[in-house]
């Protein structure tokens, strides 16, 4: 036994430096940055190259034309319509799915079978397909649909919930909101059980009743899964597109719940110019990073490591 430790540990140190060479850090790296490139880099490299063009999807010939589409898209007032309607869709967004699924992961963070099941419940409309969840509350919210023949009966003229072109946008808000709910419920779940006992614990000793342990042992210690969640809600409400397209197509009238997402497929494949599709989906790219990372920075300032 110990002539085979004294012929094999004098390799193990060499063996180990080559591990730890730049070149092997340069090949578990490499496929990952090969995909990378292909699937992400290449294709933003490719709009940004065509939204410097007039491609048109019915036109055979192309030309490079600087940053006349980016011009045209600030100068256009439909578009600051978009943008407007997305930063509404997104406030409410992040506010109201953030708000309700903190509520109600307090209200099951205890254990028990009524407390799991009660927590499937609210994470169902997350695995469904947005389509799916657009085209049923699109029957249910239509004029003559399931809500407005109840409300009949207390009222003759129950709102245009998707046809009134002041309410439109809140409603295919409100359903956007209420598919992401779950999701939050389960983070901010998951944080609170990462929160020590003991710090609870040692609160209620000092006299702190449960609205004083919330503010000064539970907010605080939940802040990095509230930076998470309200990132993640606000790029998924300017991502937006599916609820919009079958619930309202961008209606009722001329673009009163267009998206920015919305807009920029509306652009590309309906109308065909291609290049003008591309700068509105370049402007949406920064936009999205820049609010994101500024949101991130702001965040984290506030978050307090256990």
């Amino acid at each position: 036994m110990s002539t085979i430790q004294t012929k094999s540990s004098p390799a193990l140190p060499k063996r180990r430096r080559s591990l730890h060479s730049p070149l092997h850090f340069l090949l578990f790296a490499l496929p990952g940055a090969v995909l990378y490139f292909v699937f992400v880099l290449w294709p933003l490299l490719l709009a940004f190259w065509s939204s410097l063009t007039n491609e048109d999807a019915y036109r055979a010939e192309t030309s490079f034309i600087w940053f006349e589409n980016y011009v045209k898209l600030f100068t256009d007032p439909a578009y600051l319509q978009v943008l407007g309607n997305t930063v509404v869709l997104t406030i409410i967004a992040i506010i109201v799915p953030n708000a309700l699924g903190l509520g109600i992961a307090i209200l099951l963070d205890r254990s028990g079978w009524a407390f799991n099941a009660m927590r499937a419940v609210f994470f169902v409309p997350v695995i469904l397909s947005s389509v799916v969840v657009a085209v049923v509350w699109q029957q249910l919210l239509k004029d003559d649909g399931l809500i407005n023949s109840v409300l009949r009966n207390f009222t003759p003229n129950p709102p245009g919930w998707l046809s009134d072109p002041n309410l439109a946008l809140y409603s295919v808000a409100a359903i956007v909101a209420w598919q992401s709910v779950g999701v939050c419920v389960v983070l901010y779940l998951a944080g609170l059980q990462s929160i020590p006992k003991e710090l609870l614990e040692a609160a209620s000793i000092d006299g702190a009743g449960p609205v004083r342990r919330f503010w000064t042992v539970t907010w605080p210690l939940l802040a990095p899964s509230v930076t998470i969640m309200t990132v993640l809600t606000m790029i998924g409400g300017f991502k937006i597109y599916d609820h919009v397209k079958v619930m309202t197509n961008g209606g009722p009238g001329v673009g009163t719940t267009s998206t920015l997402a919305f807009d920029v497929i509306q652009t590309g494949l309906s109308a065909g110019a291609v290049g003008y599709s591309a700068a509105k989906a370049a402007v949406m790219f920064l936009i999205i990073a820049l609010i994101s990372m500024a949101s991130m920075k702001l965040m984290k300032k506030r978050e307090v490591d256990l």
